[in-house]
């Protein structure tokens, strides 16, 4: 038994909704998940590449070092190329029926989802990295090392947090992104929003009315997703105005200068 499908475009939007909402809902919600993790992946996977992209390569060090720095350089510098040289659709399918077939590994829907899109989002955040390192004035690391700190010391708590807050707007871009490119994993079988969409909008022929709704859940996550990322950078930035510090026990041991603007009756003008 077929059921009619309302005749006016927000009928048959409402029809939709109240059939497979559930469905969509399921849909965004594995959209989401996909996103969030594999950008969290992807951004600890951008630094660790980013940092040795950044790495000197010193002379003085013995010469299995610099031959072993050297040989990773290379090879990340070829990952970062292929990565984001080429489309992510491509990236799946390679990835998921080419470990299949050359390998004999059998990937899950999940697996695949997540590392796909974790090794896209950290060939990105590498050279984003690099460049929020790049960022950071010299006489930061100068500095940090005349105080005592070792280059890695210096990395750690010097260079990364500036670099960090830096970096920041493109983290979230990045996330963005992978909301908007996870519906190219359809390709692979994975049920995220697209693939909710396009199986209700093949059942009844409502391209145009599925795909508004999936337009409508797209731009709704985006724009919550925008909204928190900039909260969060103003946290990061802390507040407008900073009071000096009045608990200074170097100023109490020592004592407080009092100038007064007052002359002396005696004291004449020079």
């Amino acid at each position: 038994m077929t059921t009619s499908l309302p005749s006016d475009f927000w009928g048959r939007v409402l029809f939709i909704l109240q059939r497979y909402g559930t469905s969509y809902l399921k849909g965004a919600g594995t959209t989401l998940l996909i996103s969030i993790v594999s950008t969290i992946i992807g951004c600890i996977i951008g630094f660790g590449v980013g940092v040795v992209q950044y790495i000197p390569i010193d002379k003085r060090s013995p010469w299995y070092k610099r031959a072993l720095l050297r040989v990773a350089k290379v090879i990340m510098k070829v990952y970062v190329e292929v990565f984001r040289g080429t489309p992510m659709m491509v990236q799946s399918m390679f990835i998921y029926y080419g470990a299949s077939q050359l390998l004999g590994i059998n990937m899950s829907m999940w697996f695949a989802a997540f590392f796909i899109v974790s090794i896209n989002t950290g060939a990105y955040m590498a050279e984003t990295v690099r460049g929020g390192i790049l960022s950071v004035d010299i006489g930061q690391t100068e500095g940090a090392l005349a105080v005592g700190m070792s280059p890695l010391r210096a990395m750690n708590y010097v260079l990364i947090p500036q670099a960090l807050r830096n970096i920041m707007p493109q983290i979230g871009n990045n996330l963005i992104i992978n909301i908007k490119d996870t519906c190219v994993l359809s390709v692979i079988g994975t049920v995220e929003l697209f693939f909710s969409a396009k199986s209700v909008a093949g059942t009844y022929y409502t391209y145009f009315e599925s795909m508004t709704i999936a337009m409508v859940l797209y731009l709704t996550m985006t724009i919550a997703a925008s909204k928190l990322l900039r909260l969060w950078e103003k946290k990061m930035d802390g507040p407008a105005t900073y009071d000096l510090a009045t608990t200074d026990t170097l100023a109490f041991t020592s004592g407080l200068l009092n100038i007064s603007t007052k002359r002396p009756a005696n004291e004449r003008p020079l």
